[in-house]
Order: structure tokens, then sequence, then C-alpha cells
């Protein structure tokens, strides 16, 4: 492949700004403008400029010339939301951990949208951290890219992921699903139904429930989904299908603490007896499931624990130490039997 000069396109890793300039035909000056400040240059340019930035796969390095040392002592955590408290918690022990060993933790929030992935890691890794945390792999290939040829460490939480890119500490959400299906099936239930946000962690919670509830032989009479992240009001407006379908006793599997709360909630505005007539697990294990009035089944994950032995993992590959293949550890999780179920 060549450029707009002629010339060879070098591999993303050792791209600079020269080689942006010369397959935009630009000065590197206007290069740097169309980086840090746009509005400064004609549409026209900016627009080939951009298109050679991400032909080339180029990574501005937006802290080059202020550091004496290659290490920024910093490290990039990527959730999709902090507004859940099992994200929090992650956050919460993953950022004291490093702080305590001597680094800093700049926190973005990658939410559930994925048509700006790739501008999100490009964007992170022009600072230049010394890892990376990132919630799953399920990325867009152009973003995960850039995070594999950043060859900083880097740790995926959340999910098992069967080929990490470094490291991974997660779960099988096909299973949990799963085990929720078996538990309501001990209990004698043969209707079910499942409430899931749209997010791809919680579908497969979702599917993995609702594929174990065939197997065994039930009846899914609902497979309700809600835009993600989940809230207490799409757990009130998803149960609106459901209560007329309540003739006959039901079990539900929510794919979070706060979906459940909300069709709860309706269940009880609806005198429909719970777990008479309704069961519900939640998953999360959120203090809200705990405190309400009736305590709401749940599954549980070890949260807090998967942030420090993230933390634990990325700190001992900087140091130098760990193995160079990919690593993955499994997080624990367990049904919560409370008064719903």
């Amino acid at each position: 492949m060549t450029d707009m000069a002629g010339g060879p396109v070098p591999r993303s890793g050792s791209v600079k700004i020269t080689d942006v300039a010369a397959a935009a035909g630009v000065a590197p000056m206007t290069v740097s403008r169309v980086i840090n400040t746009p509005d400064r240059v004609t549409p026209e340019t900016t627009a080939r400029v951009r298109e050679a930035i991400d032909r080339l796969g180029y990574v501005p390095n937006l802290i080059a010339g202020g550091l004496s040392s290659r290490k920024s002592r910093m490290v990039a955590a990527v959730v999709p939301t902090i507004a859940h408290p099992m994200f929090a918690g992650v956050v919460q022990a993953f950022s004291a951990a490093m702080r305590q060993a001597g680094y800093q933790v700049m926190l973005s929030i990658g939410g559930y949208d994925e048509t700006d992935e790739e501008g999100l890691f490009r964007a992170i890794l022009g600072r230049r951290p010394d890892a990376l945390l990132i919630t799953g792999s399920g990325y867009a290939p152009a973003a995960l890219q850039l995070v594999i040829e950043a060859r900083i460490p880097v740790v995926e939480i959340w999910d098992a992921s069967s080929r990490p890119i470094d490291m991974a500490i997660g779960f099988d959400h096909s299973r949990v699903g799963a085990d929720v299906a078996r538990f309501f099936h001990g209990k004698g239930h043969d209707r079910f139904a499942v409430l899931s946000a749209r997010d791809s962690r919680a579908l497969s919670r979702a599917r993995g429930f609702a594929e174990a509830v065939r197997q065994l032989g039930g009846s899914l009479v609902l497979e309700q989904t809600c835009p993600a992240p989940s809230t207490i009001a799409a757990g009130r407006a998803g149960s609106r299908d459901l209560l007329p379908l309540l003739d006959r006793r039901c079990a539900v599997f929510c794919s979070s603490d706060l979906l459940a709360f909300g069709l709860l909630t309706e269940a009880r505005l609806h005198g429909i007896a719970v777990p008479d007539r309704l069961a519900v697990c939640g998953f999360g294990n959120m203090e809200l499931s705990e405190m309400n009035e009736p305590p709401i089944t749940t599954v549980s994950l070890e949260g807090t624990e998967t942030g420090r032995s993230a933390a634990g993992l990325l700190l001992r590959r900087l140091s130098g130490g760990g193995p160079h293949e990919p690593e993955r550890v499994r997080v624990p999780f367990r049904i919560v039997e409370r008064a719903t179920a």
C-alpha cells in the first residue's frame, strides 16, 4: 500500500505525524491543528487529514514532550456506566489498589452505544496510558485493533473471554441465566418469563435462561427487552406486558436488580402475591435487593474482588512479572435466595 505521495504506508505501531502529513498532502503543523484546534482548519482539509489518520491508524501522543520518562504512571479504565453499583464497586476497588501502587486511574464511560468505540479508544490511547482495563471484549474490531497494537498490558473484566487480548477476569453470563432457570425449576415452576436490558451481557444471561427453560421442558411465556442501562422505570414499564399473563404462577428472571425492583413495584400495586403467583430473581445483589420488602432473590457477584484482582494482574505485568500468554480468571457467582423465590 502507498500514501498520496507514493511512498509505503507505515505500520500502525510506527506511524508518525509526518506520515499523516505526507499522506494528506499537508504540513505536519496542519495535522497538529486538526487534532488540537480543528476550528482553525478548513472543513475540506480537516476531512482529508482525518481520512489519513484513520487509514494509517495514527494515534496522536497528546502528552508528548512533557514527560522525561516513557512511563505515564496512569492507567485507563473503560466501563459502560458507573450508575450501576456493580461497576461502581469495581472501579472504586481497582482505583484504590492502583493508587496505592503509585498509579492514577483515568476513567472513561463507554456507555452502550457502539457507534464511536474506535474514537473512544483512540482518544484514550492518545494519552499513552501504561495499561488498560476494559469491560469485556465485545467492541468494534477497529477499536480492539487499536488496543492490540498499543502493546500495553490489558485486563478485560466481566466476561469469561475464551480468547482474551491479554488477561481476563469474568464469568459466563449464559451460565448465570441457565443456573437461575434450574433454580426456579427445582422449586416446582413450569412457566417462566425473562426481562432483560439490550446490552450484550444482559442478553447473554437472558438467552442462557431461555435455553435452559426449554431444555427443562418449561413454558417461556414472555421474553421482554428494554434499553440499556437497566432502570427501575424500565422494570415497571416492561412488567405491563407480563401482568396479564399472571393468571397462573410464573417465575421471572430479570437481568438486573433494578428491573426486578420495578417489576415487584408494579406487582405490589396490582395486588399480585409474591412469590405464590409471581417469583422473581434479579442480578447484581444491590443494596436495594436486600432492603426491599419483600427482599429480592438475586445473583451475587464478587464485584469488589474483581476490581482488586484486575489491579493485581496489571501491577504484576507492569512490574515485568506474570505470563506472556493470555491469562483467564473466573469470578464466582451464587444465587442468594430471599423472599421472592
